[in-house]
């Protein structure tokens, strides 16, 4: 070691810097291997019955109902949601609820440490539509937000579940029917996000040794307000058709696209996330239930509302519809690891008319 009476003013800060930046650096790694082996004598990761969840985006479409289904399963203590959002009281006395922000590395890094967690699963996201009007947003919120949970899983071998869509596939794709590899050229930010997730969540499985699992959904139907997507006129109908009967699409009434009820899209998820390794043959796979035209949900629904009346003003959202999948290939999901969806199109649609009605109608709730 250089006396210090040698050092210049300059050479004592950076070698004092470098001395804390190592010691800091010596203390995270440590606090890591603790963390680590902690988990292994707990039993935690894949082996472990109960894991401990986080769920990121938790105010989402998927993100409550998700949690009331693995919280069923696992426990309500196991299953924390998590948003920037401040929340409702029902969603703070329906189990663990704290802020999360994506963007802020060290934050999240505290939450898997401070809680233990074992799955991450990551809907925070901006969506089709709305990914279009903010670009710069969309990269941070979908790009950015999820490198650090990617990282994140990685240094504390979690597994991460990180839902994709319809979306990640462009004009150039097939479309009836899109298979599970082919070529994807998206023409919006949220499929381009959505492809780099695919590809990224790969690499890290195949570099790392990262558990990995992506699924690309279709539209996904739920009673929930709909909230901006290029696929939610299906569920923005049932809200309008129930308050006044009239609802203007902003698709033609012959687009067709792969649906899902939201029951069998989170079973997906835990079908998926709970199927063995061995089972596994890609880290990402279709899945689907439907597919369906405007035109046809309106027939459906008209006869639960007779006097229901549509008109079709196709807007910019058509463009995106119209180079997204019309028909999607799940087959090596259900080769795979079994999967089946349970609701058809007029199961949907009933479904729907009884939510809808009963949770937002009936309450006075129909301006959402």
């Amino acid at each position: 070691m250089i006396p210090r009476r040698l050092l210049g003013a300059t050479g004592l800060v950076r070698q004092l810097g470098e001395s804390c930046s190592n010691t800091v650096a010596a203390v995270a790694s440590q606090r890591q291997q603790q963390f680590l082996l902690a988990r292994q004598y707990s039993g935690a990761g894949g082996n472990k019955s109960s894991p401990k969840i986080l769920i990121t985006g938790g105010l989402g479409q998927l993100g409550t109902e998700c949690a009331k289904l693995l919280r069923n399963t696992y426990g309500e203590e196991s299953v924390i949601l998590s948003d920037i959002i401040k929340p409702s009281q029902e969603i703070v006395n329906s189990g663990p609820y704290i802020f999360a922000d994506i963007l802020d590395f060290k934050g999240l890094q505290k939450i898997v440490v401070d809680h233990r967690v074992d799955w991450i699963i990551h809907f925070s996201a901006l969506l089709s539509a709305i990914g279009e009007q903010n670009v710069p947003l969309a990269v941070r919120v979908n790009i950015e937000g999820l490198h650090n949970v990617i990282e994140l899983a990685k240094q504390y071998k979690l597994r991460i579940f990180v839902p994709s869509t319809i979306g990640a596939f462009g004009p150039d794709s097939p479309r009836n029917p899109t298979p599970n590899v082919t070529i994807q050229r998206p023409k919006t930010i949220y499929g381009v996000s959505k492809v780099h997730a695919e590809l990224i969540g790969e690499y890290y499985h195949h570099k790392f040794g990262l558990d990995f699992r992506c699924l690309r959904f279709p539209g996904v139907i739920s009673s929930d307000p709909p909230g901006g997507g290029t696929t939610d006129y299906a569920v923005a109908i049932f809200f309008e058709a129930l308050k006044s009967g009239k609802y203007d699409c902003y698709l033609k009434p012959d687009t067709r696209l792969p649906m899902m009820y939201i029951e069998d899209c989170l079973r997906s998820l835990h079908e998926f996330m709970t199927a063995p390794e061995e089972k596994l043959k890609r880290r990402v796979y279709n899945v689907t239930a439907m597919s369906f035209t405007p035109e046809e949900l309106v027939n459906e629904l008209a006869n639960y509302i007779p006097e229901l009346h549509v008109s079709y003003r196709p807007d910019s959202r058509q463009a995106i519809a119209d180079s997204w999948p019309q028909v999607f290939d799940d087959s090596e999901a259900r080769q795979d690891w079994g999967w089946q969806p349970k609701y058809d199109l007029k199961k949907l649609v009933e479904l729907m008319i009884h939510d809808v009605r009963e949770n937002y109608i009936n309450k006075g709730l129909s301006n959402v």
